[in-house]
């Protein structure tokens, strides 16, 4: 893993992190675009953690934390690096941002459907919160 570099994301890494995401991560997001991640970036410039290997994108993890509590999203790698320990690395930096925050637990975003992702947070040892039910609401059209 010395060949992995793991940095925030800046402005300019905006347009390369949709076309990874639209590739390599599972489901979409209503901010899955460039006003949405944008000011994800510019509210919380440390937020968007992007793993790279010989200066390409292998891999993303969203490490918001809002003061209260730790939350984990956008957790994806590159299906020809997969299982080589790129989504541990980005877990493992995103604890510590969240640990150098005070913050005290994190929470992930799984999707229902996505069995292979239960594994990966499983082995990092995530697990569900069955007395919780997310609920949503658009504030856009």
């Amino acid at each position: 893993m010395d060949d992995l570099h793991i940095r925030p994301a800046s402005a300019g890494d905006l347009p390369a992190v949709l076309a990874f995401w639209a590739s390599s991560a599972e489901g979409t997001s209503i901010s899955d675009d460039v006003a949405g991640v944008t000011r994800l970036v510019e509210r919380d410039p440390g937020a968007l953690l992007l793993a790279e290997r010989d200066g390409r994108l292998v891999g993303t993890v969203i490490a918001g934390f809002d003061g209260w509590r730790c939350h984990l999203y956008r957790l994806a790698v590159d299906p020809g690096h997969r299982r080589q320990g790129i989504g541990s690395a980005l877990l493992a930096a995103a604890e510590e941002r969240f640990t150098a925050l005070g913050g005290r637990r994190g929470d992930a975003m799984v999707l229902d459907r996505n069995e292979r992702a239960h594994h990966a947070w499983r082995a990092a040892g995530y697990g569900p919160q069955e007395q919780w039910t997310r609920w949503v609401k658009p504030l856009t059209a």
